[in-house]
C-alpha cells in the first residue's frame, strides 16, 4: 500500500515536472501566436482581434523577398542534402574500409560543432576563395549542417534492410540499377524523406549560419525578422514571426508523421 502511495506520488511529480517545461517551452510561442492578431501597435497591450498585421506583413515587398529569398535556399539545400545523405549513409552502411570509424565522427562533427563557429569557419572559407557572398553561398553553407542529418537517417533506415532480398534480386537476373530502384529504394524512402524534411526545417529557420553566409539581396526570412526586432517589437514582426514558425512546424510535423507511420509499419 505504502509502495502503491510512493508510485502515484512519483508519477504526480513527474507530469508536473513534464507540464511545467512544456509551459516554459511553448508559452512564448502561443503568447506570440497571439499578439500577432491584436488590434494595437503596443505588443503588451491586447486591444482586439485582427488581421490586418497579416495583410501589412504579405504586402511588404522587402519581407516577400526574404520569404521568397528562404524558400530558394530551403528548397536548394534540402535537394543537395538529401542526394549527399543518400550517397553518404549508404555508403557507411554497405562498405568496410580504411578510415570508415574515422569518416563517421567527420560525418556528425557539422552536427556538434556550435553554429557560431560553423559559420565563421564558412565565411573566412569563401573569403579565402574570394567567393561573393550570395545565395550559393547561404546553400553550400545549409547543405554543410543538414546532410549529415540525412545521412545519419538514411543509414538507420538501412540498418534494418535484409541483404537476402538484394541477393534474391540479383539472383533474378536483376541488374544492380534495378535491384536498387525496385528493393533497396522502397525501403529507404520513409527514412529519405524524413531527412529531406529536416533539412528543410532547419534550413528554414537558420539564422547564425545565414548570417555569416549571406551578402546583399540574399537575406532571407529569419534575417529579416531579426533585422525588424532590432527597431521594435511590433505586431507586424509577430505575424512575421509566426509564418515561419508555422512554416517549420509542419515540416516537423510532417518528418515525426513518416517515422511513426514508418514504426509501426514494422511492428510485428
Amino acid at each position: 500500500m505504502i509502495a502503491r502511495q510512493i508510485d502515484f506520488a512519483a508519477r504526480r511529480d513527474l507530469r508536473a515536472v513534464l507540464a511545467a517545461g512544456l509551459v516554459f517551452l511553448y508559452a512564448p510561442i502561443l503568447v506570440l501566436i497571439a499578439f500577432s492578431f491584436n488590434d494595437s501597435r503596443r505588443t503588451v497591450v491586447w486591444q482586439g482581434f485582427t488581421v490586418e498585421w497579416y495583410r501589412q506583413a504579405f504586402e511588404d515587398e522587402a519581407l516577400l523577398e526574404a520569404a521568397l529569398n528562404s524558400l530558394i535556399v530551403a528548397a536548394g539545400s534540402t535537394i543537395l542534402s538529401t542526394l549527399l545523405g543518400i550517397m553518404l549513409g549508404l555508403a557507411l552502411h554497405r562498405y568496410r574500409f580504411r578510415g570508415k570509424a574515422s569518416l563517421e565522427g567527420l560525418v556528425y562533427l557539422p552536427i556538434v560543432v556550435p553554429e557560431v563557429c560553423l559559420g565563421v569557419a564558412l565565411l573566412v572559407f569563401f573569403s579565402a576563395l574570394d567567393v561573393t557572398l550570395s545565395l550559393a553561398t547561404v546553400i553550400a553553407g545549409h547543405v554543410v549542417f543538414s546532410f549529415p542529418f540525412v545521412a545519419v537517417i538514411v543509414r538507420a533506415r538501412m540498418a534494418g534492410f535484409d541483404p537476402a532480398l538484394e541477393e534474391a534480386s540479383r539472383d533474378l537476373g536483376a541488374g544492380t540499377w534495378q535491384t536498387f530502384r525496385c528493393i533497396m529504394l522502397p525501403h529507404m524512402l520513409p527514412g529519405i524523406a524524413a531527412g529531406a524534411l529536416i533539412a528543410l526545417t532547419l534550413s528554414l529557420d537558420d539564422f547564425v549560419v545565414t548570417f555569416f553566409t549571406s551578402g546583399p539581396g540574399s537575406t532571407t526570412l529569419p534575417i529579416k525578422i531579426y533585422a525588424m526586432v532590432r527597431f521594435s517589437v511590433t505586431p507586424a514582426v509577430n505575424a512575421a514571426s509566426t509564418v515561419l514558425i508555422l512554416l517549420t512546424a509542419l515540416a516537423a510535423a510532417a518528418a515525426m508523421a513518416l517515422n511513426r507511420r514508418d514504426t509501426t509499419r514494422e511492428l510485428p
